[in-house]
């Protein structure tokens, strides 16, 4: 979204060191988030709609949601700053909690009729995963997902590389055992058998689904208390935060 107005940002992709980030953070005031608003549309008329803001306690910046992704501006709109803010007394990642909080999705709300599903030994621990057939990553995720224990996956297939993967994902799905296309085809190579007949795939509900839930790539994985990860992470953090995930519901 911000591609082209990178180079105008001051500290782009960098990270903001603050001492600590105890300050409270209020909504900004409705007259002052009017005239910065004003002020980015006069200049960068390509930036995004400002969904929410606020005052940060740090150094005066304000937080702006545009889409996904967390903005800093200076108070006048004269700077912003694209980056990560580190409390450095209490070792936090402010932003990476911020993001997480925001993006908070419903794992209840997710249409499950439509995900490829499989699971080892209780099954009991719950993972959503966007994924593209021909995604090499979501290739190397897959055999990831593997060594997990006691894990149900559900796997929304969107084809975004492609007509191939969309032929793919419509044939997976509409084999008898498209649990098993599926590890077949991610796993071994196996190409999917050809489809025939009157099958329909949820293959345009999941990519709106995706389109949603703010998936820009794939593989994205979604946890049962709403947090997400992006990109192919490996068993090592999909523990950790399913042990997280374990420890807030009290089990």
């Amino acid at each position: 979204m911000f591609s082209k107005f990178r180079s105008l940002m001051v500290a782009t992709a960098t990270t903001l060191v603050c001492l600590s980030a105890q300050a409270q953070s209020a909504p900004l005031p409705p007259a002052q988030l009017a005239a910065l608003k004003a002020r980015l549309a006069e200049r960068m008329p390509s930036f995004g709609p400002i969904e929410s803001a606020r005052t940060t306690g740090v150094a005066g910046l304000i937080e702006l949601k545009v889409g996904s992704e967390l903005i800093y501006a200076t108070p006048n709109g004269d700077h912003l700053i694209q980056g990560n803010i580190i409390d450095t007394k209490n070792q936090r990642n402010v932003t990476e909690e911020r993001l997480e909080d925001i993006n908070r999705v419903d794992f209840a709300a997710f249409p499950l009729k439509d995900a490829v599903v499989w699971k080892s030994g209780t099954g009991k621990r719950k993972l959503v995963v966007f994924s593209d057939p021909n995604c090499g990553y979501c290739k190397r995720l897959e055999k990831e997902l593997q060594q997990l224990p006691d894990v149900t996956v559900y796997t929304f297939m969107i084809a975004i590389l492609g007509d191939d993967s969309r032929v793919k994902l419509d044939n997976v799905w509409c084999v008898k055992d498209r649990t098993q296309a599926w590890r077949d085809w991610m796993l071994a190579g196996k190409v999917p058998s050809r489809s025939f007949g009157n099958c329909e795939s949820p293959a345009m509900r999941n990519v709106a689904l995706s389109q949603k839930l703010g998936v820009n790539g794939t593989p994205a994985i979604f946890f049962e208390d709403g947090t997400r990860i992006s990109g192919a992470a490996g068993v090592a953090a999909m523990e950790q935060r399913l042990l997280r995930v374990l420890t807030k519901s009290g089990g």
